[in-house]
Order: C-alpha cells, then sequence, then structure tokens
C-alpha cells in the first residue's frame, strides 16, 4: 500500500502517509485499518448518476453511454471497457472521491482509516454523498470495506461491479491480475501514488463515460485554487520542502518528490520546490526519499512543511538538536499539520478534498512564508 507514509503510500488504503511518515505511519495505518476505518455498511448499494431527482444511473447524462468501448492505458497495460458501468467499485483513496464528484456513487469503496471520521469517511465525501440522497445510513449508499490489510479482494467481489477504479493507487502486477479476475481494472497510469488528481479525474471520466463533465470537473476546481491562492501574494515564489519530520524515530527524514501530490498541490499554487529535492530526486519515480538527519541543516528551503501527530511533536522539532538545524525550522517556518483529515485532503488530493481544505492550508502556508521573509 503505501511506501514510505503518504496517507500514505503504496497504500492502499491504508497508507496516504508515507505517504505521511514512514515507519510510525505504517504502524497506525496498518494496524488502524491503514488509513480507512469505519462502519461497514451492507452490499445493496448500486451506482446512481448526476446528482437531481431524474438521475438514476451513469447513463442518466443521455450522451455519455455513446463514447463506448472505450480502451484505457496503464502501467500494466490497457482495459477496454464495453459498455458504460453501472456498477462501480473503488480502491485506495481519491478514485471515490472522482467518481462521485462527476455525480456517481460507487457500489463500493474502501473505509477512510486514516484521517476519517467515526463512519469511516470524510467531510467531503460525507457532503457529496448526502447532495446525490445516498449518505452513509440511506439505503443508497455505498458498501464499505477495510483495506487494512491490503486489498479487500472478498468484499469487492461481492459487490459484483463493472469496474473497478484504482487510478490512483498502488497496484502491483499481481493485485491487478487479481482483481482483473473480478471485473476490469482501471489502474495507476504510471507511477504508484503518483497520478495527480486532474489525471485521475480525466482517467476516471472516460471509464464512467463522463469525458465532457471531468474536463469542466478539473477546469472549476482549478479556478477555485486560483482564486483562493490569490489572496495570499507572499506565497508565490516561496521555494518549499515537504516531508515527514518526528523526532526520536530512528528513521531521520523523508522528503518527498515532484512525483508526489504534495509537492505537486504547492508547485501548482506557484511555490517551488526546493533546489536541495529536485536535484536529488532528478529522474526519480519514487514519491519520497529518505534523508539522513545528520544532514538536516542542507534541507535550505523558504518554508518546510510536515505532517505531526499531535502539537507536542510539532514543539519538540524545534528544540530537536538535529532537526531543528532544518532552515525552515530556524526560522520559524515550519507548518506542522497534526490535523490528519487535513493532511489526507492535500495527500490524497481530490477535486472533492482540495477546495475543502484550501481555507484552512493557505493560511498556514501564508503564515510561514511571513515569517521567512522576515527572517531573510
Amino acid at each position: 500500500m503505501a511506501p514510505a507514509d503518504h496517507p500514505p503510500a503504496a497504500e492502499p488504503a491504508g497508507r496516504p502517509c508515507r505517504r505521511l511518515r514512514r515507519s510510525s505511519f505504517r504502524r497506525t495505518t496498518l494496524r488502524a485499518a491503514a488509513l480507512l476505518v469505519a462502519v461497514g455498511l451492507g452490499l445493496a448499494a448500486c451506482s446512481t448518476g448526476p446528482a437531481g431527482p431524474a438521475a438514476s444511473g451513469p447513463a442518466a447524462t443521455g450522451t455519455a453511454g455513446a463514447a463506448f468501448p472505450v480502451t484505457i492505458k496503464h502501467v500494466f497495460g490497457e482495459t477496454t471497457l464495453k459498455a458504460q458501468p453501472q456498477r462501480v467499485a473503488t480502491i485506495s483513496w481519491v478514485n471515490d472521491d472522482v467518481a462521485l464528484a462527476l455525480g456517481v456513487v460507487p457500489a463500493g469503496v474502501p473505509k477512510n482509516e486514516w484521517g476519517g471520521n467515526a463512519q469511516g469517511s470524510t467531510p467531503w465525501k460525507d457532503a457529496a454523498l448526502k447532495n446525490l440522497g445516498a449518505g452513509f445510513g440511506t439505503a443508497k449508499a455505498p458498501a464499505q470495506y477495510s483495506e487494512a490489510d491490503g486489498i479487500n479482494f472478498t468484499e469487492i467481489a461481492k459487490l459484483n461491479p463493472d469496474v473497478i477504479l484504482g487510478a490512483y493507487s498502488g497496484l502491483t502486477e499481481e493485485d491487478y491480475k487479481k482483481l482483473s479476475e473480478i471485473a476490469p481494472v482501471v489502474a495507476q497510469p504510471e507511477i504508484a501514488y503518483g497520478t495527480s488528481w486532474q489525471d485521475s479525474t480525466a482517467i476516471i471520466g472516460k471509464a464512467l463515460g463522463k469525458e465532457p463533465e471531468a474536463a469542466r470537473l478539473v477546469a472549476d476546481t482549478e479556478r477555485t485554487i486560483r482564486e483562493k491562492v490569490a489572496q495570499y501574494p507572499q506565497l508565490a515564489g516561496k521555494t518549499f520542502i515537504y516531508g515527514n519530520l518526528e523526532p526520536a524515530k530512528s528513521d531521520g527524514i523523508n522528503v518527498y518528490t515532484a512525483n508526489d501530490n504534495r509537492p505537486r498541490f504547492l508547485s501548482s499554487i506557484g511555490m517551488k520546490l526546493a533546489p536541495v529535492v529536485a536535484d536529488n530526486t532528478a529522474g526519480s519515480k519514487e514519491f519520497f526519499i529518505p534523508w539522513s538527519a545528520e544532514k538536516a541543516n542542507e534541507l535550505g528551503a523558504d518554508v518546510f512543511v510536515t505532517w505531526v501527530p499531535d502539537a507536542k511533536t510539532a514543539a519538540s522539532i524545534t528544540s530537536d538538536p538535529l532537526l531543528g538545524q532544518i532552515p525552515a525550522v530556524k526560522s520559524g517556518a515550519l507548518v506542522a499539520d497534526s490535523d490528519n483529515t487535513l493532511t489526507l485532503s492535500i495527500s490524497a488530493s481530490s477535486p472533492l478534498s482540495l477546495p475543502w481544505a484550501l481555507d484552512t492550508f493557505l493560511p498556514k502556508l501564508a503564515d510561514a512564508a511571513d515569517k521567512a521573509a522576515a527572517a531573510s
């Protein structure tokens, strides 16, 4: 599932964090059902179409069905969908968000066991489901399954899906082959957990027969981001490192590369990936690299962003004899986020999660940028 802590990574449902944090995160997500935890609901949910009383299935968009068959290329080859899917199952994060944003309620989705709420969901997912008349606890709600121990082949098979969406995932070839015995699979196009939210949206839009809707969704979301970011001009041009810091851990520092959606998001809003990261990850296909704490002083950047388990950890980073030497930490330009849901919204970013996160995350970044400017 998740490679280093992504909120993991390889993250089968449970790792946005190593994508968040490698060791501690991996233990937390896997043991707690890996980033996805909550109340499992029944298996009697069907896909529905766009929001509105007349929508009853994906084909409710009218001309969408004319696009089929469609062939989608991915890291394991290509998948052909002969007809517009009526029952959709998803794995990992992001994929269910995109389907919901396009007006399709999956038959089954993973629980958000890391960063989720009491029902294994997120605020943005709950809002989308409610708008589609399929909130958890209702007859049209998706079934939920745990991915704490990896892909839940058994529960997915019970849903009898027409397609399994994993455009954003860390599927292995073995996983892909097993899932393909259940239904056609839309796997990640290339790098595990490296699919941008824009590409995930375009791929899933094609799979669901909603390419025009997907294009509009990307454009609308990007416009929302631009409008919000315009309120914080101090972010433009500031260099950043997005990583994972935790004192008292032996695995040092994890630094996310340009392949990861976290740095990708900061770059998209006008900030610049620190040269030390760009130079040391050129050509890499990994979403993070380990960095020795003994070389923490070399991690030069205006702003450093990290996930932390609690406020105490944020304070201990500043006082740590090694981590405290990171230039952004010394200048006070450290963004230490202890809100797992907020971290998930950026780590596993989607057209639903990003608009939800902006009003909270951008002010944190702007404050750090101001401190960096004052210290220079």
